[in-house]
Order: C-alpha cells, then sequence, then structure tokens
C-alpha cells in the first residue's frame, strides 16, 4: 500500500504522541544540515528528542541540559567532568531523561553508533540508522566504531544513506536499505536567484566572486584551494563556515580568498545571491569517497553554477547537469571556474530545476515516514507507560 503524506501524518499523530530520539554526533546549533532538515520536519507529527554530543566540563557531575530549538525538537546536551566513564555515565543521564520525560518505547534513530555504548539497553518499537557519513573514515575515528556499526546494523529494522556510495556499502549489510541523497528546501535558496541585499561583510569584497559554505575541515583540499586562488587573482574566492577538527591557521592565506565565518541557514541565500558561481572544493581522500554533499542542490537553487572536484556521488547525480562541472587539477578547475562565470542562467537552469523538483526535504520525510508507519505495524505492541 502507498500511503500518502496525509495517511502517514494521521498515523504517527494517533492516540499519544510517539517520541523519536536521535542520538547524533553533531551539534543542534552547529550546522543546519541533514538531521536538521529531517527532524524539524519529523517534530510536526512527532515528539523529537535530540541528544547531543556530551560537553566536558572541568569538575563536578554528571548532567544534561535540555531546552526546546525554534524548531521544536528537544535538544538534550549531556555535560560530563574530565575523568568520568562517559558510557556509564551517559547511560545514567539517559535514563533520568526517559524518567523525567516519561518516555517509553520511543522510535529509536541513529546518526552515530558511538551511541550504541550507551544506549544498547533501550528497546525501541522501531530502530532507524541515518547514515549520514562513514564515520570511521575521518580523521581520529575510534577504533571501536566500525564494531559499533556492525551492532547497530543487526538492531536497526531500517537503514537510510545519504548518498548512492553509502547505500552500496551497507545494503552489503543489511536486508532493508534504503536510498535517501539528500534534499533541498527550493524555497529557502531561489530567493537569491532574485537578488538579495549584500551582507555587511561581504558587501567590500570585489566582484567576480565564487563561493563556498560548509564546514571547513579535513575534507577541504587546502593546496587546491591556494593554487586556484593563484591561477585566478581576479576572482574572490569567499569561504563561510566554522572550521573543526583543523587549526584556522592552515588554512591558506591569500588576498582573494576570503573568510567569512560561521552564519546561521537562514543567512545564507544572502550570501550566495552575490556570489556569481559557487565551488566545492573537497580533498579527494578516505574522508570524502562517501560523502553526497548537501550544498550541491542548494548552490543550484539558489542560482549558481558550481564547480566540485570528483566526489563520487556529485559525478553519479549531477554529471549530466549542464550547471555542474567536475575538475580534478588546479589547472581544470581554474578553467571549469571561467566557464562557469560565462553561463547564461538560461543555458543550465531548466535542467537544474527539473532535477530539484524530486529533491524536496519534505517529499524525502514522507517517504522515510511511510517505511517507518510500516515498520510501527509490525512492531510489538508498546510497553506500559512510564510511571510517574
Amino acid at each position: 500500500m502507498q500511503e500518502s503524506g496525509q495517511d502517514v501524518r494521521r498515523f504517527l499523530t494517533a492516540g499519544d504522541r510517539q517520541t523519536l530520539l536521535c542520538f547524533s554526533h553533531l551539534r543542534w546549533a552547529f550546522v543546519f544540515q541533514r538531521p536538521q532538515h529531517l527532524l524539524t520536519r519529523a517534530a510536526a507529527a512527532l515528539r523529537v528528542v535530540y541528544w547531543e554530543e556530551p560537553v566536558w566540563v572541568e569538575k563536578g557531575t554528571p548532567g544534561f541540559q535540555a531546552r526546546l530549538s525554534p524548531e521544536g525538537v528537544l535538544i538534550v546536551q549531556p555535560h560530563l567532568p574530565w575523568g568520568c566513564d562517559p558510557d556509564a555515565a551517559q547511560r545514567r543521564l539517559l535514563d533520568a531523561m526517559l524518567q523525567e520525560q516519561r518516555i517509553a518505547d520511543p522510535i529509536l534513530w541513529y546518526y552515530t553508533p558511538q551511541a550504541l555504548a550507551f544506549s544498547d539497553h533501550l528497546h525501541g518499537r522501531v530502530t532507524v540508522y541515518d547514515c549520514m557519513d562513514e564515520l570511521s573514515a575521518f580523521a581520529g575515528a575510534d577504533p571501536a566504531l566500525l564494531a559499533r556499526e556492525r551492532a547497530l546494523l543487526r538492531r536497526a529494522d531500517l537503514v537510510f544513506t545519504g548518498g548512492r556510495s553509502l547505500f552500496d556499502a551497507k545494503r552489503r549489510d543489511h536486508g532493508n536499505v534504503h536510498l535517501f541523497p539528500s534534499g533541498v528546501d527550493a524555497a529557502h535558496f531561489q530567493p537569491a536567484r532574485n537578488g538579495l541585499a549584500d551582507p555587511d561583510d561581504q558587501r567590500r569584497v570585489p566582484h567576480p566572486r565564487v563561493g563556498f559554505y560548509g564546514v571547513l575541515d579535513e575534507r577541504l583540499d587546502a593546496g587546491l584551494l591556494a593554487a586556484v586562488a593563484d591561477l585566478r587573482p581576479g576572482v574572490q574566492f569567499v569561504l563561510i563556515g566554522p572550521t573543526a577538527k583543523i587549526d584556522p591557521a592552515a588554512l591558506p592565506a591569500r588576498a582573494n580568498l576570503r573568510y567569512l565565518g560561521a552564519k546561521p541557514y537562514a543567512a545564507l541565500p544572502g550570501y550566495a545571491a552575490n556570489w556569481q558561481a559557487a565551488m566545492m572544493p573537497f580533498a579527494m581522500v578516505e574522508a570524502t569517497r562517501f560523502i553526497s554533499p548537501t550544498k550541491t542542490p542548494e548552490f543550484l537553487a539558489a542560482g549558481l553554477p558550481v564547480v566540485s572536484t570528483p566526489i563520487a556521488d556529485v559525478v553519479r547525480q549531477y554529471g549530466d547537469c549542464p550547471g555542474v562541472q567536475v575538475a580534478g587539477t588546479p589547472h581544470a578547475f581554474a578553467a571549469c571556474i571561467d566557464q562557469a562565470l560565462a553561463l547564461r542562467p538560461a543555458s543550465w537552469q531548466p535542467a537544474a530545476d527539473a532535477l530539484l523538483a524530486g529533491m524536496s526535504w519534505d517529499g524525502i520525510w514522507t517517504a522515510m515516514a511511510a517505511l517507518i508507519v510500516r515498520a510501527l505495524a509490525e512492531a510489538p505492541p508498546p510497553a506500559a507507560a512510564m510511571p510517574v
């Protein structure tokens, strides 16, 4: 049976409101990306609780802070003193939070297998693993991560993947894997096509501008970026986003490289509206082997042609899109920048818009929710309510 979005919402809101408990390695307020897009939509029908990675403090006893986000998601942030056992402490805090919030038999939703270390005693009615990255490939990954992912795959009822490469990898280990590549909130970015006020910290940057926003971390090809900036001194390269796991001083410094820092999601269209093209200078390393960047469709929706390094999922999904060009060397990347700056919107935007039409986050969440509904219908009845 094919459930409609209305049918899904009716099922999920019938009776007591079902809770979705998410475990994530990402802070809710860090960067607005896949978890925020999906769980904000989930919060329209479900009670959503988002368990963040812990904050480490100098001294005290383990505790947590809970706050309601503007999107209606309850954010739980553990605070752990240095020297404590983080898994044992978080297990106790998790049980206390479930008791306090009177949560029983939630939908369990994992972004990180590491959370199994303190949550493997829970038995949710349905367990979802939304695999958005191959975390074991990142610098400094815990050697135990692969074993914990295997354990999570054994427990999960549903596995969602954020790109084709991840789908191909995970379906070898699980029989119910579903491909959900990155989506786009086109209505959020399309106003950039019609012109928006240039933000104050960008106003004095000359044109032409080629921009990027995202986390500046080990996946950024700093050598490529520096070389392209040298090859095109008349182009201003604007980078927006926080740094993570790298020393900001290690970022290449050039007169035409502008680092404007982290910006809220709401502000991104204003920056993009005043660029002439976008770039994705990702390094071709193990940490980028499985990525499917959410920014590709966002740049296209904002009316920007994109130049990317040859990330597998970008090539697979956008290789035939005339608004996306792929280059693997500095000289080729710079030449593609020239071509992108010369493109007329009419030559590529209709094809890009046809592609984006089937990529809304609303549609992705509705399809995910339909799968959850089916899994809930097949799950055992819920346990007795948590005692007061």
